[in-house]
């Protein structure tokens, strides 16, 4: 019996009617059956690539129709090995990927819609105030894409703002969508933003650029660099981050590694003129930044010193034992600053009240006024003139339960605060208003001061004593994101 195989380079340079593919696999079967068990396995080969033949062909032809079908406002998508029309929607568009078989040279074309990206600005909850002394704003969204920061910072009537730039938990360096940069860029000129001055995006939980093990100083190097190149083309100046800690190695070395990554990314063009903030850290032990010199340490060995600063966080700084809550203290905190750092290096805030007390070295952000800081320590921060025009990002939480017990964001918090802070700016702290408002908020933070000052108090007995204190449980539910904040901290510190 005669042989009938599939040339496929030959058949696809000139195509051949589908069912006579079809018809050719079935006779090559029969053939190689009828001759032996030997020849299965070529058979089936055969058979494969006739069938993938026959893709291409589906493929092409839906290409061809697709030409014909863009003219009238149709799409065409592939089901089941046919050709189908569909309607495409004024709010969708058709995304078209190729698959090529690097083996057979096949390619296949998949089509799906996908709902178009549009910007719909949310109603404010505060207007934003025009001519302030002051670049108060938030750590907000990007939900969706970077764009979609703008249109929260609006919402919130907020002139300055932070966000994470990917999945802060996970060590996945997805593209920036082209797209969603142009959109970030037109909704900032649309709302007058201007990223370089007022943004300040915060880095990855996971990366420690201290670490001193081969492999995970490159994964945190990237997620690092990566970053930086996102900040280039989005227009942001500022990226601040939290510079690591020395579980691994001495605080020296620590420090030197967190110096020497930095001191590559720069010479990198791709990171542009983009500056790396040096978080202050609330905690001590292996943490690298609960210190004041562990920072001028660092922009010690940093060799371009006009691309480096550091954010002052106040929830943190206070849990580390710099006390901001009096004129006189917080005088003296901003003196050592200058000292030890430089103010010249101040370049952002985070600006948090702390639900733990003084030197409690505890990471739990407090809403402004609730806390062990209490208003006067903001009141003191405001009215600081050499601060001012710096962003001021808050980070405080805004949870809370609806009327079920069911939690929720209440983003009307951010919006108040961003206000409370711009009106005690030049505000009498012997006037009834400032008074009113200070007492109302320490009362509001009562009960949470108190929980937490307990547990810190048992600490500091069970060291006293002598004791180990307990080790922390992990917790099935989280109060806040703050706390889970402080939880992740630890985790990596013990790691």
């Amino acid at each position: 019996m005669a042989r009938k195989t599939f040339d496929s380079d030959s058949d696809l340079s000139s195509p051949p009617d589908e069912n006579a593919l079809a018809q050719q696999a079935e006779v090559a079967v029969t053939s190689e059956v009828v001759n032996g068990s030997s020849r299965k396995r070529k058979a089936r080969t055969t058979v494969k690539t006739a069938k993938r033949a026959r893709k291409t062909v589906i493929s092409e032809d839906l290409a061809n129709s697709d030409e014909e079908a863009e003219a009238e406002g149709e799409t065409q998508t592939p089901s089941k090995g046919r050709a189908r029309v569909s309607k495409v929607k004024d709010d969708e568009e058709t995304i078209e990927h190729k698959i090529t078989d690097g083996e057979n040279g096949v390619t296949i074309t998949k089509r799906k819609r996908q709902k178009r990206i549009k910007i719909e600005d949310l109603p404010p909850l505060q207007p934003r105030t025009v001519g302030s002394k002051l670049l108060v704003g938030a750590h907000i969204s990007s939900a969706g894409g970077v764009h979609n920061a703008i249109t929260n910072l609006v919402h919130i009537g907020s002139n300055a703002f932070a966000l994470f730039l990917k999945s802060q938990r996970k060590w996945e360096n997805p593209p920036l969508n082209p797209e969603h940069v142009t959109l970030f860029i037109d909704n900032c000129h649309k709302h007058n933003v201007e990223p370089g001055r007022c943004a300040v995006p915060h880095g990855s939980y996971l990366v420690n650029l201290a670490h001193p093990d081969k492999e995970r100083k490159k994964q945190a190097y990237n997620s690092f660099h990566d970053d930086l190149t996102r900040c280039h083309k989005l227009g942001i100046k500022y990226y601040n981050f939290h510079p690591g800690n020395c579980n691994a190695c001495t605080r020296e070395e620590g420090i030197r590694l967190i110096a020497e990554n930095i001191n590559e990314a720069h010479k990198d063009p791709k990171t542009g003129e983009v500056m790396p903030l040096l978080e202050t850290m609330a905690t001590l032990g292996n943490t690298i930044g609960g210190t004041f010199k562990d920072l001028a340490d660092i922009i010690e060995l940093v060799e371009d010193k006009g691309r480096i600063g550091v954010c002052l966080d106040t929830c943190h700084v206070f849990a580390a034992g710099y006390d901001l809550r009096t004129p006189e203290s917080f005088a003296k905190v901003m003196q050592e600053f200058d000292d030890v750092i430089g103010l010249k290096y101040l370049k952002a805030m985070h600006v948090n009240d702390s639900k733990a007390p003084l030197k409690s070295y505890r990471d739990l952000h407090a809403r402004i006024g609730t806390g062990y800081l209490g208003l006067r320590a903001f009141h003191n921060l405001v009215n600081d003139e050499r601060l001012h025009g710096l962003p001021m990002i808050l980070e405080t939480p805004i949870e809370v339960r609806d009327e079920n017990g069911k939690k929720m964001e209440d983003k009307s918090i951010w919006a108040r605060e961003i206000k409370m802070l711009e009106r005690l700016v030049g505000m009498d702290v012997e006037s009834e208003e400032f008074k009113k408002m200070e007492k109302d908020l320490f009362d509001e933070g009562a009960s949470e001061r108190e929980r937490i000052g307990e547990q810190v108090e048992r600490k500091r007995k069970k060291e006293a004593g002598g004791k180990a204190p307990r080790k922390r449980k992990a917790k099935t539910k989280i109060e806040s994101e703050e706390e889970e904040n402080a939880i992740d901290e630890d985790m990596e510190n013990s790691e």
